[in-house]
């Protein structure tokens, strides 16, 4: 399994951008397709986004569809997930996640998971 590590949560103002990392190790991350979930107190966790191995092509919830972009970059075995027009509902914990065969958006298919970020939208 491949480990990660997220980072970048913190609290902002709605309408404000942020940036998460998620950070691989021991595996050849280029071998992984990257998903980012997130949970909010009193829901299930809810997909954000994936992207494929290569980077293309990534896919978005609707909700954050024109707001957020996920790229990666292979060769410092990294993945964002930059946020923009931040909201309250935006609030939440942020996981990434990774797997060397699933690209899509059920989160029970992905083998391994980061600890989480909390992002925190509020005036």
């Amino acid at each position: 399994q491949v480990r990660l590590v997220e980072s970048g949560g913190g609290l902002v103002q709605p309408g404000d951008s942020l940036r998460l990392s998620c950070a691989a190790s021991g595996r050849t991350f280029s071998d992984y397709a990257v998903g980012w979930f997130r949970q909010a107190p009193g829901k299930e966790r809810e997909f954000v986004g994936t992207i494929s191995w290569s980077g293309h092509s990534p896919m978005y919830a609707d909700s954050v569809k024109g707001r957020f972009t996920i790229s990666r970059d292979n060769a410092k075995n990294t993945a964002y997930l930059q946020m923009k027009s931040l909201k309250p509902e935006d609030t939440a914990v942020y996981y990434c996640a990774a797997d060397a065969h699933y690209a899509g958006r059920h989160a029970i298919e992905f083998g391994s998971w980061g600890q989480g970020t909390q992002v925190t939208v509020s005036s």
